[in-house]
């Protein structure tokens, strides 16, 4: 059986403090993007010396594969409900250390898909409370929709946001940001506009009252992204941002741009919005 997991971008990120968790209480507001990775599981006849045998194509993937989130997410079912081994191939698209949440999104389709494949009956509750096990951003990809977000990431609340019809553009410069560097220099910034009250503000307001906190510092150690944000207005970006920690910089147009050709050795993915993905 094959699904297709998609990114997200961030509208806006505030970094509110530091918990004695050691992760960070934020707010933003999640919106899924309709670029996808392709996930493909099977359950496996033969015999294994593992219960979960992964394989991946597309983009190289780091690490060894039992620290993939697709293997964790099979690993933490299989310790619950006793899975029958499984075959599993992920071709990766979506660029890594991007702030897309592209990883975060393979574990957690990989649960649903489970759920589906062996006839779990898990509801979207109960996987949830298994994603946030996966990672701060992967409880946002079970119901998969346009999401005011607090807490270290997991505490979603359901919003009525609609940004369908406009044109979305993501380029990423093939800089990869680690996430834990980009929070030990984050630098926080007080904002008068709430984020939950982003769906009821102008889309023409949105430059002067969003903000990602991350982008001072990723702006500051890597120029080519503040740049990038400023070409998008240039181009006629009604508002353009840095989406998580960086490093991919998107842009809402009212219709599809040629790409310069300075950014022809970038990732870009351009797309009309619909409703929901």
């Amino acid at each position: 059986m094959i699904t297709y997991p998609n990114c997200k971008i961030n509208l806006g990120l505030k970094i509110l403090e530091k918990r004695k968790d050691g992760f960070h209480n934020l707010e933003s507001v999640f919106l899924p993007v309709p670029w996808y990775d392709a996930l493909e599981i099977i359950e496996n006849k033969k015999k294994s010396s593992q219960k979960a045998v992964f394989t991946s194509t597309g983009l190289s993937i780091e690490g060894d594969k039992e620290s993939n989130l697709c293997v964790k997410a099979y690993n933490l079912l299989d310790d619950i409900y006793t899975l029958p081994p499984i075959k599993m191939h992920l071709n990766k698209i979506i660029p890594m250390g991007a702030g897309l949440g592209g990883g975060s999104s393979d574990g957690a389709f990989t649960l649903k898909l489970l759920n589906e494949i062996f006839k779990l009956e898990l509801s979207n509750t109960q996987l949830q409370k298994y994603a946030s096990q996966l990672g701060s951003d992967c409880p946002f990809f079970i119901p998969n929709r346009p999401s005011f977000v607090t807490g270290r990431g997991e505490k979603l609340k359901k919003t009525a946001l609609d940004l369908s019809g406009w044109n979305l553009l993501i380029i990423h410069p093939l800089i990869h940001i680690n996430t834990a560097e980009a929070f030990r220099n984050v630098i926080r910034k007080k904002s008068k506009h709430p984020l939950h009250e982003l769906p009821n503000w102008n889309l023409k307001k949105w430059p002067s009252w969003i903000e990602n906190d991350f982008e001072g510092y990723a702006f500051q150690t890597y120029p080519k992204l503040k740049n990038i944000k400023e070409t998008l207005y240039r181009k006629g970006a009604i508002y353009a941002g840095m989406s998580g920690s960086g490093s991919a910089i998107f842009g809402f147009f009212h219709e599809k741009i040629k790409i310069p050709k300075s950014w022809s050795n970038y990732t870009c993915f351009q797309s009309t919005l619909e409703k929901s993905i």
